[in-house]
């Protein structure tokens, strides 16, 4: 089959053959219907994460389960959401009800198949998901309706996910409330839209590209604000002076957090949903901190519990209650897919989809 591969840090992606083993004992070959392009993808890309290589890239996807290992449940035709980051319901975390922190989770590559070349391979986040199929453990496939338009399904798995949990189980945003939104990905882009969701207001969505301002106004921006020197500045003039009650930072750098930090009121809370470097530090004065009174978090893939959220965050999209379709910046094909990451890099759209034929 052919899949999107990484030779080595900062090497273009390419579409090679490779080779998956066959499904062992509770595992499923799953034949990838659509595979979003996160920035995640882009850190194994540039080495932040430090995976190792040859990678097979992808982790956000939904597709059809065509043949079922020994052991599993899940029947043959079944689509499902990947899930990326899958609990083991039996360490600390889950017991305590916290499985997005499950101890079994953590290594951003796993070793499973081979190139053409026998080279062995490894899959991004134990899926490599931007491939025509994948081989996964039953665990990490979530059950979602047949009718469900893959391309939105697939987000699902990662963007939306993310970006909703941060906003109702981390944050746990409220009606009336006010929230500045800085990075306007796909992450960034359903932080506004379940913000909306929420009842906030207002909504201030930051982005150093003007081009966002029509995506972040259509996922629910109340108003946009260019990221520059004077940000701080321009949102204070939106909250009556005050600050936002929650800030959310979906970059993943120490620079838009401190801006993320600046943003939000005396006693107000700043969620960091973007997933940054180990060797970029975040400095904040101690008195700063004291004084402020102001609480810095993180959101670990939306602190929630995939196997509960996704299929409801399903039954959402079926019923016309959460639009994804403002997310998707195009519908692509894996051969395009090297050109995606570069229009990625450079902060261009919200989602570009890879979309398989059947």
């Amino acid at each position: 089959m052919r899949a999107l591969v990484v030779r080595g840090r900062g090497a273009t992606p390419a579409v090679e053959e490779v080779r998956l083993p066959a499904p062992g004992r509770g595992e499923l070959r799953v034949r990838i219907r659509a595979a979003g392009i996160c920035h995640s993808d882009l850190s194994m890309v540039d080495g932040t994460l430090a995976p190792a290589y040859p990678l097979v890239l992808g982790h956000e996807a939904a597709g059809v389960v065509v043949e079922a290992g020994p052991g599993t449940r899940l029947p043959v035709g079944t689509q499902v959401v990947l899930n990326w980051a899958p609990a083991c319901r039996a360490c600390w975390f889950c017991r305590r009800g916290e499985p997005w922190l499950c101890a079994a989770n953590g290594a951003p590559a796993t070793a499973r198949g081979e190139a053409a070349d026998g080279t062995p391979l490894h899959v991004t986040l134990g899926l490599g998901a931007l491939a025509e199929e994948v081989v996964v453990p039953e665990h990490a496939a979530v059950a979602v309706p047949g009718d469900l338009p893959p391309e939105q399904a697939a987000l699902l798995g990662c963007a939306v996910l993310t970006g909703t949990g941060a906003v109702r189980n981390t944050a746990r945003v409220t009606a009336g409330e006010s929230v500045a939104v800085i990075g306007l990905g796909g992450v960034g882009l359903s932080v506004l839209t379940a913000a909306r969701a929420a009842g906030a207001t207002p909504i201030i969505a930051i982005d150093v590209s003007a081009a966002k301002r029509e995506l972040a106004v259509a996922a629910g921006a109340s108003d946009f604000v260019l990221s520059d020197d004077q940000l701080s500045k321009a949102v204070r003039a939106l909250t009556e002076g005050r600050g936002v009650d929650h800030a959310f930072e979906c970059v993943g750098r120490s620079a838009t957090i401190r801006a993320a930090w600046r943003l939000a009121r005396r006693g107000g809370a700043v969620t960091v949903v973007g997933m940054g470097a180990k060797d970029d530090l975040v400095s904040l004065a101690a008195l700063d901190i004291f004084h402020s009174a102001r609480t810095l978090r993180s959101s670990v893939y939306g602190s929630s519990d995939p196997d509960r959220e996704v299929p409801e965050l399903a039954r959402t999209v079926g019923d016309g209650t959460l639009d994804l379709r403002p997310l998707i910046s195009g519908r692509i094909s894996l051969d395009e897919a090297p050109a995606a990451f570069d229009r990625l890099a450079r902060g261009e759209g919200a989602r570009w989809v890879v979309t398989f034929p059947d």
